[in-house]
């Protein structure tokens, strides 16, 4: 079943966010666009370099309106040592939260059981609480969070102009189209 349309389930996670740590529930995730960033583990390859990229799209993101919060069933102790150690994972101001009971990893089906660690998973949830979009990738697959300027301008402008869906290559100021009977067959 697609987690597409439904609203984030309640939970309740500790988190590190600029130098302290921070409770984090899924009413923080209403009233504003989010971006939940599951990776498997801290102080591995690929992750930091992921969430680096994704710090460096973190700027836009917020012009955008959109908070950013990053996932690993590690603890918010082992994010703090692993931000206190890594010169990559220094630059990193967003919200990194812990999942050591595995809560968010199974809300957003995610979670490889036998491992204890989440997928690649970036899902995009409206200020109503509720999944846009969701990509999941395997683990050696590491994102590009560029992608995700595109994909979140696109879910807020359909949001804005609920009777327009937008196409494939669709960018800010793109033609969009309206689905109607005349469409069928045109395209």
């Amino acid at each position: 079943m697609s987690l597409i349309g439904t609203e984030v389930k309640p939970f309740k996670a500790q988190a590190y966010h600029n130098g302290k740590f921070v409770e984090v529930t899924e009413a923080d995730l209403k009233g504003k666009w989010s971006v939940v960033c599951f990776y498997p583990a801290d102080f591995t390859f690929v992750c930091p370099t992921e969430l680096e990229d994704l710090q460096n799209q973190y700027e836009a993101l917020k012009e955008l309106g959109v908070e950013v919060y990053s996932v690993s069933t590690d603890t918010h102790f082992t994010h703090k040592a692993w931000h206190d150690t890594s010169d990559t994972i220094r630059k990193i101001t967003y919200i990194m939260i812990g999942d050591p009971s595995h809560t968010l990893s199974r809300n957003f089906e995610v979670l490889i059981e036998n491992d204890g660690v989440a997928d690649r998973g970036t899902f995009i949830i409206d200020p109503d609480g509720v999944v846009q979009t969701v990509e999941i990738n395997a683990g050696g697959i590491g994102r590009d969070a560029s992608a995700l300027i595109n994909k979140i301008k696109a879910a807020q402008y359909i949001r804005k102009n609920p009777k327009e869906v937008c196409p494939a290559r669709w960018k800010e100021g793109g033609a969009t189209l309206r689905p109607s009977l005349d469409l069928v067959g045109k395209i």
